[in-house]
């Protein structure tokens, strides 16, 4: 019985291995893999509650709460912790079995007086992880109970965003969980006639805080007063002090509820706002623009006239310089882009910025990979192919993972591929650099402070970019082409 109990391990000749190792890098591979669709292999995406978490922490005295177990609340946290290399702030309500069962108003209420009474926030955003989601648990009432009960104020911001794992990615849960805290903290603050002067920009999922102080830089230079929803760059890159700040940074409360009356509102992301936007156009005052993040000069360019437009403004002379800078370091160095095949992948918006940049250098951007993504989006980036020379035979691919990517780049090879870290391992196999761009990327430092946006991402991108092709030639060409100039 003992033995009919155990499972035997197949074992491997070193030859059927190694004979393994080759196969998955031919055509015949490939075209197996690519037909693949029940099983998904390192995705580009994460799942919708850390989206919510970077919105619910992204505001003055936010303390984002998860409804959820505790295992999840811990990947959300360590995945901004490795990140950022900061702390992250969030608490949960450990449903385990019982609550799977019973339900988790009892889980809630309990985490939710705690949470308040030891940390006081100003704001508790709740969103959800799937156990809630399988059975379905209610938290409107929830959170209504838990008031009526005087386990937490009664005036306490407690915006709420169903955020299922299972389903969609990280950019939806943060539409959802942008669109619960403005609907909660606008509600009955609209006043007609009433106009802040202030633009409004909704940066939309963006890891890179370097990219959020830009746009506020841009927003200085030009006189525009401005809110930002949700604004994370105080939260994750604060300064070290020698003190502990609980609540670092994020936007005011009050200016997010008064940003209904503003003069204009940007989304600097599309496919990430989705929800946010439609909700903005039907009861915000004033402009309300959908943009491409602006990576290169062109996209910049239409950002900063979009700005001057809506405010009336002249371009300071210092935004012309630095076009005109970024231009020369562009003029310089595209001998090292030029004509070279690149793989990217990445969060919607974030792989159009690096697409449109990418053209404008002559780089030929042979893979795009978009993990999660619709019929809409390949049509866009199809389109934003094809205006280009340089974007034709550039191929790009939806709902598929970095599995697949493999098979493209070990079968058709590119120089390079542009992602976040998850591409490390492709980029390993197919022994060709992997340019950090996105998120998380956890395994360098201080990426994430180098905005990649603007004239002076630009300048930035096309310098990571450019010198580590300089650095494979000084490693890899033989001595007598050794030069001290390149």
């Amino acid at each position: 019985m003992s033995e009919a109990a155990l499972r035997k391990v197949t074992e491997h000749t070193p030859e059927e291995i190694e004979k393994v190792k080759a196969w998955i890098n031919t055509e015949e591979y490939k075209e197996k893999n690519m037909a693949r669709e029940a099983l998904v292999v390192n995705p580009a995406h994460a799942c919708q509650p850390l989206g919510a978490q970077m919105v619910a922490t992204s505001f003055e005295g936010s303390l984002p709460f998860v409804h959820g177990s505790q295992g999840c609340a811990s990947y959300f946290r360590s995945t901004f912790t490795r990140h950022y290399r900061e702390p992250s702030a969030a608490t949960c309500d450990a449903m385990t079995e019982d609550g799977a069962v019973f339900g988790g108003q009892n889980n809630l209420h309990e985490g939710m007086e705690n949470a308040y009474t030891l940390y006081k926030p100003k704001m508790m955003p709740v969103y959800t992880t799937c156990m809630p989601e399988v059975i379905g648990d209610d938290l409107t009432s929830f959170i209504r109970n838990a008031k009526q009960k005087g386990l937490i104020p009664e005036d306490l911001p407690t915006p709420y965003a169903n955020t299922p794992s299972f389903n969609g990615t990280h950019i939806h849960g943060y539409d959802s969980m942008l669109l619960s805290i403005l609907k909660d903290l606008t509600k009955d603050q609209r006043v007609e006639d009433k106009c802040t002067g202030k633009l409004n920009i909704i940066p939309g999922f963006d890891g890179n805080v370097g990219n959020l102080r830009e746009y506020k830089r841009i927003c200085d230079l030009m006189d525009i007063p401005y809110t930002m929803l949700a604004d994370s760059s105080e939260v994750f890159d604060s300064g070290c002090d020698g003190e502990y700040k609980m609540y670092p940074g994020g936007t005011k409360l009050e200016d997010a509820a008064e940003s209904i009356n503003g003069k204009a509102t940007i989304a600097m992301q599309k496919y990430s706002t989705l929800h946010t936007m439609k909700f903005i156009n039907a009861e915000y005052a004033g402009a309300k623009e959908v943009m491409p993040m602006p990576f290169g000069v062109k996209k910049t360019d239409e950002f900063i006239l979009k700005l001057a437009e809506l405010f009336g403004k002249e371009v300071p002379q210092e935004l012309k310089d630095e076009r005109a800078r970024a231009v020369d370091a562009m003029t310089d160095a595209h001998q090292y882009l030029h004509g070279k095949k690149l793989a990217v992948f990445g969060d919607p918006d974030y792989v159009i910025g690096i697409v449109s940049f990418l053209l404008e250098m002559g780089a030929r951007p042979w893979y795009v990979v978009v993990s999660r993504a619709t019929k809409k989006f390949k049509k866009e980036m199809d389109a934003l192919l094809e205006t280009s020379m340089y974007g034709e035979g550039c191929t790009c691919y939806i709902n598929k993972d970095l599995w697949h990517m493999r098979s493209l780049v070990m079968t058709d090879p590119v120089d390079g591929i542009i992602g976040d870290t998850h591409g490390k391992w492709v980029a390993r196999d197919a022994k060709i650099p992997l340019f950090r761009i996105g998120f998380p990327i956890i395994d360098r430092v201080n990426l994430h402070r180098s905005p990649v946006v603007g004239y002076t991402g630009a300048i930035n991108m096309l310098s990571m970019i450019a010198n580590k092709f300089l650095d494979i030639m000084d490693e890899t060409c033989e001595d007598q082409w050794f030069e001290m100039m390149r």
